[in-house]
This record gives structure tokens, C-alpha cells and sequence, in this order.
């Protein structure tokens, strides 16, 4: 995620929005004032660290360049690659994922590397199960960003003809929700048992492609499968995270704002963002207010969002996943700044107290769960949104201490790497990049620190990948 500063829930009159507009202009959203100016000062030392954001990321593309370029990640301490959505079948979706930071920092020879992979290599036409809801905001969320950025006619070429392929796991279900994987060359559809992210993550994605291709038929299956699993919504207006895509039916009785249901809640407040759509605005002040009503718990003076039985609001785990933190950027964003500030608050406690943040915690006694770490962006994505709305620069130093605890923690001899034991001294490593890191935190650092001159910080939208497509400066 995203975007320009909130509006306040439940107190504006949303006016009419604008249908789909031109390519690179989706929707329309009042402009704000850019957050506060920095004294001079303080606005050098943010640039230096701008500089060491951009610095870093050419030097670890460089590595993936030499040793993997093609490949979908980069295992930087070996110096050898992996794939990631099927065996034996790279898709560049590191490269692919790269394209708009790379722009966005004015990387432009390292950008040149990247699209002329691109254009001479990438192909779909793959006999092999893909998961739909990565294929998504990965691939297809890449390739529409590199092509809002630059407008090179084959990147969308290549958005629309993997739309098409994946938009058979929404057309073959009896209800519209998508299975959780497609066959890229022959679309056979499997495994229908799936969740919330999984059928609700993909109207900014398919909103874009319609828009940009005039085939209204993607933006229409993503807000179908939104619709279906939303009407199924309890009476205190929560949703269990677990569904069946050729029933609608729900396979369990917890609700949570982590994953797997996480970016289902993001993509309506984000569609509504992106292309004006006034239902989906609907949907997410519905389903918000259920949250706020019956699932926020305030633990020792921090707030948390516990698992609840989504029929009864009985609190049924009071564990946290790292990738929740997010949501503090989302209720900032969706116009509730001081509830997400206090998550966020919530959150910089857990990295004041390990450090890099672990994969999963109980905040009852803010132990690890999961001790590992996934060079997770969701923390760096919620100071961001937060320093946007309020202007104030303790995000922007939050932000700052990620950056700094990923280097020194995470930096290998060819690029960045996975924790896998945030708990021991000095921390425990993996051996993986994963493609989101050239997508997200990368990102969020840069637009962080600096005033880049290729983002429109005033009326923005990057998605749960975040990936650029509204607000690029050409």
C-alpha cells in the first residue's frame, strides 16, 4: 500500500468519483499538501539516507544482474537463484518487481537491464500451476506499474495476456470467488478451498487492465469475488478468513486482520482510492467499523488486534503476524489516524525490543512465535502512510532504524537476505531474497527520506505490493 493523506471516516460525504480515466491517471482524488518541510538541516541527513537507500539497491541489483538475472530470486549468500512459482520455470520476477523502484530512483541503466529482459524473454505461455493471488500482485502488479512508469506498449501487452490467463480461476467458479491456482497454458483450474486475500486481492490490478485496455471484463470478476465474500459477512459485520471458491461457503469461524485475510481489507478501501468506485468505500467503512466494534483489544497500554470468533466476537488468539502491521497504515489512510498511530506505536515496542521484527509474536509478552524474518516491508509500509498523514517526522525515524537494523543485520556477500532467528546475537541467516524486497520496503525507504521528483506525493497509489500505478511523474 499506498497513498495520499485520509479523508475521515464516517465524517466526509464522499462526492461522486470519476470512472476510469486516461492510462496513468486511473480515478480522481483531491490533491493534499505534501507533508511538512524539514528544517534544512534535517532534510540533508534525510537525503544521505535517500542516497544509502538508492546506493544499496545498485549495488544488490547489480549482484542479481551477474549471478541471477531471469531467475525469480536471488539466494545471496550462496550466489545461486531459486524459483518461485513453479519448479524449473523462471517468469524474471525479481526483475519484474524491480522495474518501477529502479524508476522511481532514477535508475534508469539499471531499469534498461531490467526491461530488456523483459521484452526479449518473458513469456506466460507455461504449462504449470501458477497461485493466482501471486501471480497477481507480483506479476501482473509489476508489469502494470512498469508500464504506467515508462508506457512501453509491450509491457501491457504482457499485463493483458497474463490477465487473461489468470482471469479463467474466476470465470470456471460457480460463484465468481477464484481457485487458488491456474494452469497458465491449458487453464485448468484447482483447489478451490482458499481465503479471503486470495479471492479479494486484485481490483487495483484487474481496475488498471480494464482501464488501460478498455475490456471491462477483469475490474468486473475482481469486484464479483469482493461482493460475494463480503455479502457472506456475520451479523457483527466480520468475515472468517477461510473460504470455498466454488460454494462461497466459510471453512472456519476466525476472523483477523493478519494474513490470510489482510489485503482483502486493503484492496476496498484501494479500490475505492483508485477508480472511484463508491461500493467498495461502502464495504470497507462496513467491515472497518465491525473491526473497531469487536476485535480491537488494548494489552499492558498497547493496541492490538486479537483473532475473534467472527459470529460471537469471542477472542480466540492473541498472536500478531508481522505482516498485520499494515493495517496501521490502512486505518491512517481510511481516515482513523490515531488508531493507527497506536498500532503502529504497538509495533515500534516489538522492534525496540528485538530489533529486526520476527515473523509472529504474542502480545501478551511480546515473545517471538516465529523467530525468523522474511525481509518483511509491512512496518516500513505503515510509516510511510503515517508520516504522509500527519507530517511528522517520528515515522520517517522509524522508518530510518528498519532501514539501518536490515543492513546491518541482513547484507551478504552478493545482496540482502532472510533471517531466520531474529532472536540470537549475532541474528541467524537464511539464504533468500524475496521478489517483494525490490518492490516494497526499497521503495518505502526511498519515498520516505527523499522528495522524489517522479512520485506525485499529493494523489498517489501504490498497491499491497507496492506497486506504482497512479502518481508517476514522467
Amino acid at each position: 500500500m499506498r497513498i495520499s493523506l485520509p479523508r475521515r471516516r464516517f465524517l466526509t460525504t464522499l462526492g461522486a468519483a470519476a470512472g476510469l480515466g486516461a492510462a496513468g491517471a486511473l480515478g480522481a482524488t483531491p490533491a493534499h499538501a505534501a507533508p511538512m518541510a524539514s528544517t534544512s538541516q534535517t532534510s540533508r541527513r534525510w537525503r544521505r539516507l535517500a542516497d544509502d537507500v538508492r546506493e544499496e539497491t545498485r549495488w544488490a541489483w547489480r549482484n542479481y544482474v551477474e549471478l541471477a538475472l531471469g531467475h525469480d530470486q536471488i539466494k545471496p549468500v550462496s550466489g545461486t537463484y531459486e524459483e518461485f512459482f513453479a519448479p524449473g520455470q523462471p517468469v524474471g520476477l525479481s526483475a519484474v518487481e524491480a522495474l518501477d523502484t529502479l524508476w522511481l530512483m532514477e535508475l534508469d541503466d539499471e531499469l534498461e537491464q531490467g526491461l530488456s529482459w523483459v521484452r526479449s524473454n518473458l513469456s506466460f505461455d507455461i504449462d504449470a500451476p501458477f497461485q493466482v493471488f501471486e501471480t497477481n500482485i507480483r506479476m501482473l502488479g509489476g508489469l502494470l506499474s512498469a508500464y504506467h512508469c515508462v508506457g512501453e506498449p509491450r509491457l501491457l501487452e504482457l499485463a493483458t495476456d497474463l490477465g487473461d490467463r489468470l482471469l479463467t480461476a474466476f470465470t470456471s467458479s460457480p460463484v465468481g470467488l477464484p481457485y487458488r491456482y491456474v494452469n497458465l497454458r491449458t487453464g485448468e483450474v484447482t483447489n478451490p478451498d482458499t481465503n479471503l486475500a486470495e479471492v479479494g486481492t486484485y481490483i487495483t490490478e484487474f481496475g488498471a487492465l480494464s482501464q488501460w485496455t478498455g475490456d471491462p471484463r477483469y475490474v468486473d470478476a475482481a469486484k464479483r469475488a469482493m461482493r460475494v465474500a463480503y455479502e457472506a459477512r456475520s451479523d457483527l459485520d466480520l468475515m472468517p478468513h477461510d473460504i470455498h471458491a466454488e460454494t462461497g461457503e466459510w471453512r472456519n469461524r476466525v476472523a483477523t486482520v493478519g494474513p490470510p485475510a489482510d489485503s482483502f481489507y486493503e484492496y476496498l478501501y484501494d479500490g475505492w482510492k483508485l477508480l472511484g468506485d463508491d461500493d467498495l468505500r461502502t464495504w470497507y467503512d462496513t467491515l472497518i467499523a465491525g473491526i473497531t466494534a469487536h476485535q480491537v483489544e488494548e494489552y499492558e497500554g498497547r493496541l492490538w488486534f486479537p483473532q475473534v470468533d467472527a459470529f460471537t466476537g469471542e477472542i480466540t488468539g492473541r498472536s500478531q503476524s508481522e505482516l498485520a502491521s499494515f493495517f496501521s497504515g490502512l486505518l491512517a489512510e481510511g481516515g482513523d489516524v490515531a488508531l493507527g498511530a497506536r498500532y503502529h506505536d504497538s509495533w515500534n515496542a516489538v522492534q525496540d525490543k528485538f530489533g529486526v521484527l520476527p515473523e509472529g509474536i504474542d502480545y501478551t509478552t511480546l515473545s517471538a512465535e516465529s523467530k525468523g524474518n522474511q525481509l518483511r516491508p509491512e512496518f516500513a509500509d505503515g510509516a510511510f502512510s503515517l508520516w504522509l498523514a500527519t507530517g511528522d517526522d517520528v515515522y520517517r525515524q522509524r522508518a530510518a532504524r528498519h532501514f539501518e537494523l536490515m543492513v546491518e543485520t541482513s547484507k551478504v556477500a552478493h545482496g540482502y537476505t532472510i533471517i531466520s532467528d531474529v532472536t540470537t546475537t549475532p541474528a541467524t541467516r537464511g539464504d533468500l531474497c524475496p521478489g517483494y524486497w525490490w518492490s516494497e520496503q526499497l521503495k518505502y525507504y526511498y519515498l520516505t527520506f527523499v522528495d522524489a521528483p517522479r512520485l506525485d506525493y499529493a494523489d498517489h497509489y501504490l498497491s499491497t505490493e507496492g506497486n506504482l500505478l497512479k502518481g508517476a511523474r514522467r
